[in-house]
């Protein structure tokens, strides 16, 4: 408290002085010095940044002036203790801090800066021959400090770099293959580089590092195979009885790329194919070959030699470093001087330049416009049609068994005679799967979602469905790049059930991509576990049976009649108001009967097009009502038929049961057949559903769902 009052007092004494002072002069600063030993504390970053902190002292200054020295014009001020902070350049500098004191007086001081950067460290360079383009190298450099790389490929005197960022891949195709000095330099912030130089072998790839493409699905009535697996080869034939050849240094082999036999041609002269027998291909329209060759070879000739009346050749070109699909009309032969090709018993294939290079060919086989195709939708059921899975995925990375097989579980909503089998064994890798190629490109003219029956022996399993453009560039993995994928998941266990799989859903699908097969992975993301799954019906969602009312990208529309006024009643779906039981489906129907609603009140849904009956002849039906003992009328109408005299179709099936159970989910059937007058024939356009029919409405809700067919 004492030391308190005495500054006050010293304070007020202050105060005194200095206002009774006020007219004096400051004359007496002038005896204040100018600041002396001006210096700067300066700290560079070592990140290559060009950062600089400066903090400059000095006695008796009061601020300072820092000119940075790099041409910055004007200074930086800072006081006692603060710092100024700037970005340089590699390089020497003069810093110059000017000190003043309090009087005004400067002094200067200048010290010199050197910023200077950390070269590229710990460069490493990964030089690669690219595993598909022949004689191109890949390389990639990475390092510290390092922002961009020029590489010097060697080729040419005057070698101009070819430039990346650091971490990026630079790459390069040689005129020709052998060893190049091959030089990469590294740079970053500093002026001094870090290089490293390598001699590389550029090598020239010399047989097909892919397959050629897959032949679509096609009748067994429209293709003629002589050598595919995509289809029946004709049976004895001989892909190598060389005619002589050998002694001009031309042979032969058979090619195995990853499991696809291929046939290969070496030095080509002429060689050429026998037919077991002789073969008529006057009902086909073309045909087909794949050749790949390394550029030795500019074109083949592919002749159709006949027993009766000779041979006529066609030419065709080649694309170096490729495959070249080839497709021959067969006219290009029967226009040549009548040549007729109703016994074809051999091919010959001549190369240009003669005997000079080496030719891998696959897929031959004469065809047509299809007769019957495998597109959506697709049922498994044609005698006609080869339905060809392939498998992949398996522990070894080999293929998994995957083909048509008999229904197993003919039952519920699927008793179809065939089916598709994938299975995946022990092991299987989480990408394990089957694709199967169509006979042109999916139509998606009737909407964008596909729906597919599916067996599963467990609830729960995630099913990814795809298609893919073949005709996209290949990813790393050989897979086209442009695709959709969808995964729905399955809610039961040993029972057929329908999932449906919205392409819309994918970013990037559109419905102008040709795409060309599609590719089931069951269980996905997940090891096999030595499973076996069924699929079935395949094909673009549309109102039909089954119903399930789950496709969210189709419009169900429920027309309510039959109200106290004889105007409609409410019907429409909605969410399952009763998840449990038997039924978890998220989607169901909603029809209400108002209190007073007549006793033939109920609700219509157009269908799509007309049932078809050859999964069964037995409507089941899930129902939810408030009530046991409530009558169900179903029925469906001939919409095409003449009307009756209320204005309703006059050909029509209509069966009736009963519900056994209140306010629960339960399954019942109605056996269309104890109805006089059905039949199979018959186009039935509609279903109907009269909810406690015969009876007048008593403010109540029922709910449908899952309407199908059985036997």
């Amino acid at each position: 408290m004492k030391y308190l009052k005495i500054i006050i007092g010293l304070f007020l004494s202050l105060t005194v002085i200095v206002s009774c002072k006020e007219d004096d002069s400051f004359e007496y600063l002038d005896a204040v010095e100018a600041p002396s030993n001006i210096t700067a504390l300066v700290n560079i970053t070592q990140d290559n940044t060009g950062f600089v902190t400066i903090i400059p002292t000095g006695k008796g200054a009061v601020s300072f002036d820092v000119y940075f020295g790099d041409g910055t014009l004007e200074p930086v001020n800072v006081t006692p203790g603060e710092k100024a902070e700037h970005i340089y350049e590699e390089g020497s500098y003069e810093l110059r801090i000017v000190g003043k004191s309090v009087s005004g007086k400067t002094t200067e001081a200048v010290q010199p800066l050197v910023v200077s950067f950390n070269p590229p460290q710990n460069l490493e360079v990964l030089i690669e021959n690219d595993a598909a383009v022949s004689k191109q190298v890949n390389v990639t450099a990475t390092a510290e400090f390092a922002v961009s790389y020029d590489v010097y490929f060697g080729e040419n005197a005057d070698d101009t770099p070819v430039s990346a960022n650091i971490g990026d891949t630079v790459s390069y195709i040689y005129e020709n293959a052998g060893t190049y000095t091959i030089r990469v330099v590294a740079r970053g912030g500093a002026i001094e580089t870090t290089e490293y130089t390598e001699e590389f072998t550029v090598t020239e790839i010399l047989q097909p590092v892919a397959s050629a493409p897959a032949p679509p699905a096609r009748s067994t009535q429209d293709v003629i195979s002589i050598f595919s697996a995509a289809y029946d080869d004709v049976a004895g034939t001989d892909y190598f009885p060389d005619w002589g050849q050998g002694s001009q240094g031309s042979s032969w082999s058979s090619f195995d790329l990853n499991g696809d036999e291929m046939l290969q041609y070496i030095n080509l002269s002429y060689q050429g194919i026998q037919f077991g027998s002789p073969v008529d291909v006057s009902n086909m329209e073309f045909i087909h070959l794949d050749v790949w060759t390394s550029g030795d070879v500019s074109r083949i000739e592919t002749s159709l030699i006949s027993v009766s009346n000779g041979e006529r050749p066609v030419w065709s070109d080649l694309t170096a470093g490729e495959w070249t699909s080839i497709d021959i009309p067969i006219s290009a032969y029967t226009d040549q001087n009548g040549f007729t090709v109703a016994d074809i018993h051999q091919l010959k294939f001549v190369g240009d330049p003669w005997a000079a290079g080496t030719v891998f060919i696959d897929n031959i086989y004469f065809y047509r416009a299809p007769t019957e195709v495998i597109n959506f939708p697709i049922n498994f059921e044609s005698n006609n049609l080869t339905y060809t899975w392939s498998g992949f995925g398996n522990a070894d990375f080999g293929p998994i068994p995957a083909s048509t097989v008999n229904n197993p579980d003919p039952s519920g909503m699927n008793f179809s005679n065939t089916v598709v089998e994938i299975q995946k064994p022990a092991g299987a890798q989480v990408w394990a799967g089957a694709s199967m190629n169509l006979s042109g490109t999916a139509d998606f003219s009737n909407g964008t979602t596909v729906t597919m029956k599916v067996w599963s022996p467990r609830a729960g399993v995630p099913v990814l469905f795809k298609m893919e453009d073949q005709t996209s560039a290949p990813d790393g993995n050989g897979n086209p790049s442009v695709f959709v994928e969808v995964q729905a998941t399955t809610t039961v266990a040993n029972a057929w059930e329908e999932l449906s799989f919205d392409l819309t859903s994918y970013n990037g699908f559109s419905t102008s991509i040709p795409y060309s097969n599609v590719i089931i992975f069951p269980d996905f993301g997940n090891m096999g576990a030595g499973e076996a799954f069924y699929f079935d019906d395949i094909e673009i969602a549309s109102l039909k049976l089954p119903l399930n009312f789950e496709v969210s990208t189709l419009t169900y529309t429920w027309a309510g009649f039959g109200d106290p006024n004889f105007g409609p009643i409410p019907a429409a779906t909605a969410t399952n108001p009763d998840q449990t039981g038997l039924n978890t489906s998220a989607t169901v129907t909603e029809i209400q009967k108002p209190t007073g609603s007549q006793v033939w009140a109920g609700a219509s849904l157009a269908l799509d097009g007309p049932v078809d009956f050859s999964n069964g002849t037995t409507i089941s039906l899930k129902v939810w009502s408030p009530r046991a003992g409530v009558p169900i009328l179903f029925k469906m109408e001939d919409t095409t038929s003449p009307p009756d005299g209320n204005g309703n179709p006059t050909v029509f099936v209509e069966v009736q049961s009963s519900t056994t159970v209140a306010n629960s989910w339960e399954e019942i059937t109605f056996d269309l057949t104890s109805f006089n007058g059905f039949s199979t024939d018959i186009s039935y356009y509609n279903v109907i559903i009269f909810p406690d029919f015969g009876n007048m409405g008593a403010g109540e809700t029922f709910y449908f769902d899952d309407i199908f067919l059985t036997n």
